[in-house]
């Protein structure tokens, strides 16, 4: 069975309203040809405009050799003279730690007179030890001395009685020499009685801790009733005279250029202060696993810096003549940085440099350039060694 359907549709916007009547009653056809040709137009017409956005919005006159050529922005550099600078991070430290411990024989500990954070002077008690047992040691030997002291006395009174009858013949020359031998051994042993008192009393010194210099404390490892003794280890680290240094870690290259000497601003982390150091030493080694080496910076003491800290060190390195290029103009690839300058006849040609610092005028270039060449600017990284280009001066 056949149906036949009628569709009939009113005019939307755009679409004819007779689009399914037949061709008699739509009006002339227009030529396939005419509309592949008008489209083929078009496309030409978009490809010019692109290309002259391309090469700048001009376009080259007819003849001119690069007229395929694209057009790139070239510069000029020149030569400056940059202040070299070195940042490297480090950590702060005290240039001689003096770790403080137990000099004599310990014993309990009855106070600590002193605290992390505090300044001390050269001899000045740290702690307190109990010294009640060596007190009366040294009381004893005290005493001992007076006994020695006596015998010596009662040797020299039979001395001088047995010098007295040698004359009268009741005492013999043996006797004599007897009682000189016993008067001299009970002067020295007034003597080893004395030292033994001194002895005894310098260990008793001995057991408090004192300063060994003036400094700053770092830390306190010890508190009342703790029993301390040789083998307790560190009681107290002291930085002397509050020195601090920032251990800075630096390159092989960078260690070559800086002297003992170089001045440094260090930059704690956590404050914007500043502060003046300079190196006192460059490390005799490297690290065979980072290949860097330490730069030993010498700070005076500030309460923003603090042992353990990290911090900042910027490195004043000389001044130097060099050409300082944009960072669009350096490129990089496997075999090391790069730039495109414009050689004979407009020709793109690959110009290895080796790169510096980089600073807020742009990167330093300390080998390659010379500063009197035509380097591309931007779109370096588009072009071939060879290829021809149309240079632009950077309109300032």
């Amino acid at each position: 069975m056949n149906y036949e359907t009628t569709i009939t549709a009113e005019a939307i916007d755009g679409i004819p309203a007779d689009i399914g009547a037949p061709a008699s009653a739509r009006g002339p056809a227009i030529p396939r040809g005419v509309i592949i040709g008008g489209l083929a137009i078009l496309g030409l017409g978009l490809a010019i405009a692109a290309y002259f956005a391309l090469v700048g919005g001009q376009p080259v006159p007819a003849g001119d050799d690069n007229a395929q050529a694209p057009a790139v922005t070239v510069i000029t550099p020149g030569q400056t003279t940059v202040t070299g600078e070195i940042e490297a991070p480090g950590t702060l430290a005290a240039r001689r730690p003096m770790p403080v411990g137990v000099a004599g024989e310990g014993g309990q500990v009855l106070r600590v007179l002193v605290d992390a954070g505090d300044w001390v002077e050269a001899g000045q008690v740290l702690a307190v030890i109990d010294r009640a047992v060596q007190v009366q040691q040294a009381d004893a030997q005290a005493a001992q001395i007076e006994v020695a002291r006596a015998d010596a006395k009662l040797a020299q009174a039979n001395l001088d009685r047995a010098l007295q009858l040698v004359e009268r013949g009741f005492v013999t020359k043996a006797n004599v020499d007897q009682l000189t031998a016993t008067r001299d051994a009970a002067v020295a042993r007034v003597k080893v009685a004395e030292a033994q008192l001194r002895e005894l009393r310098a260990r008793n010194e001995r057991l408090n801790i004192y300063a060994p210099a003036a400094g700053y404390v770092l830390q306190r490892n010890v508190e009342p009733g703790q029993t301390v003794g040789a083998g307790s280890g560190a009681l107290f680290t002291i930085a002397r005279g509050g020195e601090l240094e920032l251990l800075a870690q630096l390159s092989e290259d960078q260690l070559a250029k800086l002297p003992v000497g170089t001045t440094a601003t260090v930059i704690p982390t956590g404050t914007e202060k500043r502060f003046r150091g300079e190196i006192w030493q460059l490390a005799p080694i490297i690290d065979q696993a980072s290949r860097q080496g330490t730069a030993r910076i010498a700070l005076n003491w500030a309460p923003e810096l603090r042992p353990g800290g990290f911090a900042t060190a910027r490195i004043s390195s000389g001044t130097v003549t060099a050409t300082i290029l944009p960072e669009s103009a350096v490129l990089a690839d496997g075999d090391g940085s790069f730039v495109y300058v414009i050689g004979e006849g407009n020709k793109a040609e690959r110009r290895a440099i080796k790169t510096g610092m980089v600073t807020k005028a742009g990167v330093v270039v300390i080998e390659g350039l010379t500063g009197s060449e035509r380097v591309v600017l931007r779109a370096g990284g588009f072009l071939t060694p060879g290829e021809s280009v149309n240079p632009q001066p950077l309109k300032s």
